[in-house]
């Protein structure tokens, strides 16, 4: 009996304990119940607190089965509803496919509706893209376009491209009139000549507005000065080396001239292109650069022979009126000139014979002469040097383009070009400065022989009459 009981509280404790500890996991606020509270006086009471526990331990349970029972309705509820509303946009999805179907069919029958109504138009429409592009191009970089503006000439065309090149729109009359009405404009404009303020872009890079003129299509000129305009920047640019004095004074007189005045003036048909290669021409400086080193000593040898010969021919030239002067006056001789020294020669040996007076005289004459010829010699080598000069220069050109061939090939003509240049140009120099210095010898040489031809003519005539009279004397006696 005693270990049935012992067995019995066993079970009931165990049972108590888990009671307890649903409790306490149930209503966690609740602090924990001291232990000696938890011992119960006598089985009586441990019995009830367990049938106590039983009963809160169910009541839980059914409360915790209602919920589950409400919310399982809820879920429900929104499953239908949910299901219901998938089954609704289904419906919707269907109907707007059906439409979109219907309307890609009735779109399908439009547009051939309308191209077989355009028929012709079409064609027409096709050429008038293509015009209008073509148009557009011209305007972009006409001078007309500089000022008249760009956005206000290209910006109809473009909406006139825009609408011809869509099937589903088409160009109004208005918009092709734009057309029109530029095609006309470019085609007056190009035949006047017109003043009008616009900012320009100077060599120095500062932007100014200067009163530009345009020639037609083809120049815009202000101040003596040609620009050339951008299209692609849509600036008017100073051009960075001007053409020839000849061209620019033409421009000045173009823009000074009153409405009605003819002026000639330069103009360039190919709108640029043949000015932008005449600038691009090398000028005299760099013509002579390019001969290098061996065409600068040919310079300073030619302006050293040049000098001389001027030099030359000017004492000559003084020197033949002295002469001449004398020649006149051959009773009076004078020691500023060689024909009054030669006479002077006569007057102090006029009582010798005539072998002696010959000599005397031809070594007079022969005192005078190195002082006429003087610099005859340097002019003559430098004429005959000058195209041996040239000649090295043209080697010295050759060797350095072989060495261009040879380094970097034939393909890139430029990197010849500086060997050639030397070759041809010193070529130039020297015959440029052999021409004139042979003929500027020739032309002093003659100065020269003729002023000592009249030294020896004076001198033969002094003999002469010398002779005659000693002649003369001889007979008498």
């Amino acid at each position: 009996m005693n270990k049935f009981f012992t067995t019995a509280i066993a079970l009931v404790m165990s049972s108590v304990a888990s009671v307890a500890f649903a409790q306490d996991s149930a209503e966690q606020t609740e602090p924990p119940a001291p232990q000696s509270q938890m011992r119960p006086a006598d089985l009586d009471a441990l019995l009830e607190q367990v049938r106590r526990g039983r009963v809160t331990e169910t009541s839980e349970h059914r409360e915790r089965e209602a919920e589950f029972r409400a919310r399982r309705d809820q879920q429900d509820r929104m499953l239908t509803e949910a299901r219901q509303e998938r089954g609704a946009e289904e419906k919707t999805a269907e109907n707007l496919e059906r439409t979109i179907q219907n309307n890609e069919q009735r779109i399908r029958e439009l547009d051939a509706t309308l191209q077989e109504r355009l028929g012709e138009l079409k064609e027409m429409f096709g050429v008038l893209q293509q015009v209008a592009g073509d148009m557009r191009g011209v305007i972009e970089g006409s001078l007309v376009t500089v000022e008249y503006g760009k956005a206000e000439r290209v910006d109809g065309i473009n909406k006139l491209i825009e609408k011809a090149s869509r099937s589903s729109t088409l160009p109004s009359i208005a918009e092709i009139e734009v057309l029109w009405q530029q095609m006309m404009l470019e085609m007056v404009a190009s035949g006047e000549v017109t003043k009008f303020d616009h900012t320009v872009v100077a060599s120095t890079g500062e932007k100014q507005t200067v009163p530009l003129v345009r020639v037609g299509n083809f120049n815009l000129v202000s101040d003596g000065k040609y620009y050339d305009y951008l299209a692609e920047s849509g600036n008017v640019v100073e051009l960075g080396r001007q053409p020839s004095a000849r061209f620019t004074g033409s421009a000045s007189a173009l823009v000074n001239a009153e409405p009605g005045e003819t002026v000639a003036f330069g103009v360039d048909p190919t709108r640029g292109q043949l000015l932008s290669l005449l600038i691009q021409s090398p000028t005299l400086q760099e013509r002579i650069d390019q001969g290098g080193a061996v065409g600068y000593v040919t310079l300073a040898l030619g302006a050293i022979g040049v000098l001389i010969a001027i030099i030359k021919a000017i004492t000559l030239s003084i020197t033949t009126a002295k002469v001449r002067g004398q020649s006149k006056n051959p009773g009076d001789p004078k020691a500023s000139n060689p024909l009054g020294r030669v006479l002077s020669v006569y007057r102090e040996n006029k009582g010798v014979d005539v072998e002696t007076l010959e000599l005397k005289l031809d070594e007079a004459i022969l005192r005078e002469t190195p002082a006429l010829e003087r610099g005859l010699t340097v002019i003559k080598l430098i004429s005959a040097v000058a195209p041996l000069l040239g000649l090295l220069g043209t080697v010295t050109g050759m060797i350095a383009t072989f060495q261009a061939i040879t380094l970097f090939g034939t393909g890139d003509p430029k990197l010849m070009a500086n060997g050639i240049s030397q070759a041809l140009v010193t070529t130039v120099i020297g015959l440029v400065v052999a021409i004139p210095t042979l003929l500027m010898h020739s032309f002093v040489a003659g100065m020269s022989k003729k002023v000592i031809h009249v030294l020896e003519e004076q001198s033969a005539g002094i003999i002469a009459v010398h002779a005659e009279k000693e002649h003369g004397r001889a007979v008498s006696s």
